[in-house]
């Protein structure tokens, strides 16, 4: 998997290119990307790899506070650099396309993809569902997929790349950030207040080797005495899943205040603007003194 996951980035990383470079001639008011562009794209997919095809992915199955770090780097870190990444003339491209506007303009609409990521990402959490998805291939690329593309979604809002797509104004925006910092908190409160663990995937010996084929070769693992899930557990199972609630919501809190703060500060300023300036020539005129 992590072989086919850095092909995949490399794929993703030419096409890039080849968009931006030598086709982009082909593309209405199409210029060269900027450096910083480049960097968010880079930076996008390259955490990328790191985060699903490393050994971070491994240790994702071995402890749930690593899984849910995973889960923050990749849902509310990447997909920012990646749209940031994407030139805006790009984008107006690919939303030229009737499909993809369709599509966008449905799950951009802000209610719709600030509830929609946060409500699959809170049953993904659900201890049935989550145990299900863990034990095959197939429905855990799925949903991986799936809550990495509402992730995109979600986020469309909060950077407007393109002015014309640009719904919120920034006190809604800010409205809007804190809606989705209000939304993930269930989620995280069902793991930071449950007294047990919650997950097969972590505790039981059979779950957790089922689990753990999603990213070790099935040879490895019936050739290799891999022990048992405590055996890789630094604190005990339930203060670790307790940790993974804890930081996904810290995490989450760090990269929402951040783009708070930039919204704020961008709205301040405009505002600011619009107050009149004293002329350059103004003074305050003296009254003559009255003469003795």
């Amino acid at each position: 998997m992590e072989s086919l996951l850095f092909l995949f980035t490399i794929l993703l990383m030419v096409v890039y290119y080849l968009l931006t470079g030598p086709m982009r001639d082909n593309f209405k008011d199409a210029k060269a990307p900027t450096q910083k562009e480049q960097a968010f794209l880079l930076a996008g997919l390259g955490l990328l790899y790191v985060v699903k095809g490393s050994p971070v992915d491994l240790l994702a199955h071995l402890t749930f506070s690593a899984h849910m770090v995973q889960m923050a780097l990749l849902y509310l870190v990447i997909p920012p650099l990646i749209i940031k990444g994407i030139p805006v003339w790009l984008w107006r491209s690919f939303l030229r396309i009737k499909l993809f506007h369709r599509i966008f303009k449905v799950m951009t609409f802000p209610l719709v993809a600030i509830i929609l990521f946060n409500f699959v990402f809170s049953m993904y959490h659900l201890p049935i569902v989550f145990d299900t998805v863990k034990s095959h291939w197939l429905l855990h690329g799925s949903m991986t997929i799936s809550i990495f593309t509402l992730s995109l979604f979600m986020w469309w809002n909060m950077l407007d790349r393109l002015k014309e797509w640009a719904t919120l104004s920034a006190l809604q925006k800010i409205g809007y950030i804190f809606l989705g910092s209000v939304l993930l908190t269930p989620a995280c409160a069902l793991l930071i207040f449950a007294t047990n663990p919650l997950y097969s995937t972590y505790t039981d010996p059979q779950a957790w080797t089922q689990a753990l084929a999603l990213c070790v070769p099935v040879e490895i693992l019936q050739n290799t005495n891999i022990g048992t899930p405590d055996m890789f557990q630094m604190l005990p199972i339930t203060q670790d899943q307790q940790l993974g609630g804890v930081l996904m919501k810290i995490m989450q809190e760090i990269v929402y205040g951040i783009v708070l703060f930039r919204v704020f500060f961008s709205w301040f300023g405009k505002e600011s603007e619009k107050i009149d300036p004293l002329p350059k020539d103004f003074s305050v005129s003296k009254e003559p003194q009255p003469s003795e």
